[in-house]
């Protein structure tokens, strides 16, 4: 078997990145949650038990081989190559200042890797710097000022590199709060020994490389197999980005078929998997007030390397049907009524993760769609979803799959 490669999204997951909560989450206050694209602040012990349980479920339950991003980190940062490439980019004048670039750097470079594995995801204050080192903007910012700011959103997984088939692409983000995540897995995928010499394409994305407006996130990219990829155009996935990566699919014979999915460009579709998850080969879980407004677009490879690009007469339920060769495509409402529908999308009830074919994780509190999942034969794992669900993103967000086997 490959060791890495996704192949669907609902066959049996057998490889899985994830991050459990930190300092970073620790970082988040009622005055710069917003900023950092949560809703809330996070109480972290919480939401670290609640990941652990998630963790154990999978690996010791299903036997899924749980790799975690610091740990990961600590070890590309063990080297004197992996860890030479994440300062390089992180500790530039642009970010940090002129001293910075020198004087944090030469303090950094000596870290040992798990507490600089902590500041690269938790962030750095004025106040946690040596006395010799940026004197006079501590005087000047304040203790609490970050000198490397948080990512809180290394949480979602999903959303900063995305395995299509046997390759990934390391995907330049819409906010500037999530684009220093794109660096962490460059230097994964690079460095650390379970991938260095691993056999896999990178399909796009560089994280030195300035895409200017073709942004995509993981959430909005789904293979779900036979050549066909879904990839959702909404808030922070753009129609330039998802282009260009069906342009490189097709290329290299990756894909045959994407399509895309124009959805309104607001909170409420964020992500294609905050609005519509499969749980099993021919059942989705829908927010129907956005499906029912989604424009389907299909891309297709043509002469000399352009694009075959039409704009589907059908609905998005139907154009996913046809294009996976289904004779029904089964949907599961989140919400038994509008008031119904609209928490439970804001609980992430459409955001379940499919560890095999109709077993699904979802969070405990939503009741409604976990029921309506059940009846449809479907197996629900729940887990505690207070706390970690405050970023709007459940299971399928909080998972990065790296090997699932195709249906």
């Amino acid at each position: 078997m490959s060791k890495f490669g996704v192949h669907s999204e609902v066959g049996k997951l057998r490889k899985v990145i994830v991050h459990r909560p930190g300092l970073e989450m620790r970082r988040l206050t009622p005055s710069n949650c917003k900023e950092l694209l949560f809703d809330d602040v996070i109480w972290t012990h919480k939401a670290q038990q609640d990941h652990d349980i998630f963790g154990k479920l999978m690996r010791e339950d299903y036997d899924i081989e749980v790799m975690y991003i610091h740990e990961l980190l600590e070890d590309v940062v063990s080297t004197d190559e992996g860890r030479a490439y994440i300062l390089d980019r992180k500790l530039t004048p642009y970010d940090v200042g002129v001293g910075g670039a020198v004087e944090l750097r030469a303090w950094m470079d000596e870290m040992p890797a798990p507490e600089l594995v902590m500041h690269l995801v938790g962030g750095l204050t004025m106040s946690e710097l040596p006395d010799d080192i940026f004197p006079i903007s501590q005087e000047a910012y304040g203790a609490n000022e970050f000198v490397l700011p948080p990512l809180p959103n290394h949480l979602f997984t999903r959303d900063s590199s995305s395995w299509i088939y046997n390759g990934v692409t390391i995907n330049p983000m819409f906010w500037t709060a999530r684009r220093k995540e794109s660096i962490h897995l460059s230097a994964i995928y690079k460095y650390h020994p379970e991938f260095q010499d691993g056999k896999f394409n990178i399909w796009w994305g560089d994280p030195d490389v300035d895409y200017g407006n073709a942004m995509i996130e993981g959430g909005d990219v789904m293979p779900v197999g036979n050549g066909v990829v879904l990839i959702g155009m909404g808030e922070r996935t753009t129609y330039q980005a998802v282009g260009l990566l069906a342009q490189q699919l097709f290329k290299h014979e990756a894909a045959t078929h994407v399509l895309a999915a124009r959805m309104p460009r607001d909170r409420a579709s964020m992500h294609l998997d905050t609005i519509f998850t499969f749980c099993d080969r021919d059942l989705v879980t829908i927010y129907e007030q956005v499906i029912n407004r989604i424009q389907p677009i299909s891309y297709r490879p043509a002469k000399n390397g352009m694009l075959d690009v039409s704009v589907e007469s059908k609905g998005w339920l139907e154009a996913v049907r046809d294009a996976m060769k289904l004779k029904k495509l089964r949907t599961i409402s989140t919400g038994g009524n509008d008031f119904d529908q609209e928490r439970e999308q804001w609980d992430d009830g459409n955001n379940v993760v499919a560890l095999e074919p109709g077993v699904v994780v979802a969070y405990d509190r939503n009741e409604w769609t976990n029921a309506k999942l059940k009846d449809a034969g479907v197996t629900v794992l729940t887990i505690p979803g207070s706390e970690l669900g405050r970023g709007r993103g459940g299971g399928h967000c909080m998972t990065c799959p790296v090997l699932r086997d195709p249906i």
